[in-house]
């Protein structure tokens, strides 16, 4: 199986399926060489990889810097490239490790959502990556579950200030489309009220192990023609390592998972034995069978880790395979599998 090829709502851009998350090229949770970052980005395009998503917050810069450096010789029209607006990075006394990235550059960040500190961060992000333009820009992380009290304080600015700035880089063809990076669907629900996007990039919130999200908001996508693009697809790491790697803590939403996730995983881990289909090759498939969802975007930090992720992507399941978790209630009863969009 090929790497297919999706259209973003109502542009003309197109974006593999499975595309190259760079959260990790932030030296998240470790430190890895620039050599390894460029080696990775360059595995992913041979192996039929266009789509590249990055962001100032990842690694304070360096992700957006290693990124830049490695598609610096690529023709524009090859790639597709996000990043994100929602912080500005502020120069610190010195670097040190902190939410989760060991990176070497010494800044803060500071979350801006008002119309200047989007412009501000999109120019920023231009000279950062030392690239031409940037394809989709998202606003990252808003919402209740990141700001709690001060969500609605935030969003207001965020869709008063925020969104205009991103719309005017739209229209001016700075941009081609614009979306939100977000962990919970709940917020681009309500942001569509107010603002028209083409693609939002929803982390974790449609996956083999959850589908609330099937019942109303990813139809009303669909009615909106706004693409989805599926980042987190192993849920913070459960559904890769399964409940039952020796050493390891399955994590859920970037935290120990709780009791009743590991069981829902340890299920469907069981059904994953019996038609012998890898538990990643899944999580990785499974979304893209709704027709909302045109991509998926696992963080991916070595040229290794790209080849065996397409691999996964290859990896032929069995309709019985969707049938039994079906069956076992295991999946939603709205949500598409991919045999219903084969056949």
């Amino acid at each position: 199986m090929n790497i297919r090829k999706r259209r973003i709502g109502s542009t003309s851009l197109e974006v593999s399926e499975l595309g190259f998350g760079a959260a990790t090229l932030g030296n998240l949770y470790h430190p890895m060489p620039d050599e390894e970052a460029v080696a990775a980005i360059d595995m992913a395009q041979k192996m039929g990889l266009n789509q590249f998503d990055t962001a100032p917050y990842y690694g304070f810069g360096l992700s957006e810097r290693r990124v830049g450096d490695a598609l610096r010789t690529t023709p524009a029209a090859d790639y597709v490239l996000s990043t994100k607006v929602g912080r500005l990075l502020k120069p610190c006394a010195k670097a040190e490790d902190k939410f989760g990235f060991c990176s070497p550059m010494p800044f803060d960040p500071v979350y801006d959502y008002s119309y200047d500190g989007v412009m501000r961060s999109y120019e920023h992000s231009i000279q950062r990556l030392g690239l031409p333009r940037i394809d989709i820009l998202y606003m990252h992380d808003i919402g209740q579950m990141t700001h709690g009290e001060d969500h609605k304080r935030l969003f207001r600015i965020a869709m008063e200030g925020g969104y205009k700035a991103m719309d005017e880089l739209r229209s001016q063809g700075l941009v081609s489309a614009i979306g939100l990076g977000v962990n919970e669907y709940e917020v681009c629900d309500l942001a569509m009220d107010y603002c028209d996007f083409d693609c939002l990039l929803l982390a974790g919130r449609y996956t083999l192990l959850e589908q609330h999200s099937v019942e109303k908001f990813l139809p009303r996508c669909v009615g909106r023609n706004v693409s989805i693009v599926l980042g987190g697809p192993y849920n913070s790491g459960i559904l890769a390592t399964g409940v039952h790697c020796e050493g390891l803590v399955p994590h859920y939403n970037y935290a120990p998972a709780p009791d009743d996730v590991v069981a829902r995983v340890a299920h469907i881990e069981k059904v994953c034995s019996e038609f012998d289909v890898p538990l990643a090759a899944a999580a990785l498939q499974f979304p893209l069978a709704h027709s909302a969802v045109v991509s998926v975007i696992p963080g991916l930090s070595s040229p290794c880790r790209v080849a065996a992720t397409v691999d996964l992507m290859r990896v032929e399941i069995p309709d019985a395979f969707w049938s039994a978790l079906q069956d076992l209630e295991l999946l939603h009863p709205q949500a598409p599998v991919p045999q219903q969009v084969k056949g």
